[in-house]
């Protein structure tokens, strides 16, 4: 049997693709997010359609122990992660000091501090096998600064890079690293984030973002840029005074009144 895969946000957008896509490969799958209803439905829905097996986890990654309660609950049940996809995340739309700082630690708590316990806690037994391959989902805006979002784009940037500086650590070891970078993309995420400005602007279907991290996490690819369009938005991000990119940003994030 394949070894498991452990997906993190797998209830909807992105995090849901990846369910669907692993199963269909057939693939056993660990589900972690915080609506228990809704894992136990795609559990139910991937069973019956693949015949493979699926545990669920409900359980809030914002609290700073569900990193341990799930590596120590599958430890219990003998459930070897051969596959690790850190897709949890979410965004804070307003000006930095408006913004309720108990969202704000929340947001560095699931979109850095569990995404990297986790990624600590499974890569050791992947390591010990030789054998073993870690997805992070970050963004485009990794490779930009993002006023009225400061704290969101800051965290992909760290995602990106913590997911870059591991994959040189690792090169060799016969786990890879990859790391998703999505432009916008249609799910819940805007209504989570609070956005007033998003339609309108291109926006990628969530199962052709999660088709184009999965090749690119099995071809073994340490950077994988979901569209032609936010490639080269990435490009330009590379090349452009940080000022400008700046600019641009504070005039997409920057709230109606």
């Amino acid at each position: 049997m394949k070894d498991w895969v452990l997906i993190t946000g797998a209830s909807q957008g992105i995090g849901y693709e990846f369910t669907k896509l692993f199963a269909a490969d057939g693939y056993p799958l660990v589900l972690v997010a915080r609506d228990e209803a809704r894992l136990t439905q795609i559990a139910a829905e991937l069973t019956a359609r693949h015949g493979i097996k699926a545990k669920v986890l409900p359980l809030d990654l914002s609290l700073p122990a569900a990193p341990v309660e799930i590596f120590d609950e599958l430890q219990r049940e003998k459930i070897h992660v051969g596959i690790l996809v850190n897709n949890a995340g979410f965004g804070l739309q307003g000006p930095f000091a408006d913004l309720d700082w108990r969202k704000q630690s929340d947001l560095v708590q699931v979109n850095i501090t569990a995404l990297a316990h986790l990624t600590h806690l499974f890569v050791k037994p992947m390591l010990a096998r030789r054998e073993g391959r870690v997805m992070n989902v970050a963004s485009i805006v990794a490779f930009m600064p993002g006023p009225f979002m400061a704290m969101y784009y800051a965290s992909k940037a760290f995602v990106h890079s913590f997911s870059q500086a591991l994959a040189g650590e690792l090169a060799g070891t016969g786990v890879s690293v990859t790391a998703v970078c999505p432009g916008l993309t249609r799910s819940q995420f805007q209504v989570r984030a609070g956005m007033t400005r998003s339609e309108g602007f291109f926006m990628m279907e969530a199962d052709e973002v999660a088709r184009i991290g999965y090749r690119g996490m099995m071809r073994g690819k340490r950077l994988v840029v979901t569209g032609w369009l936010n490639r080269l938005v990435v490009g330009l991000a590379r090349v452009a005074p940080i000022r400008s990119m700046s600019s641009v940003a504070t005039r997409l994030n920057r709230p109606h009144p």
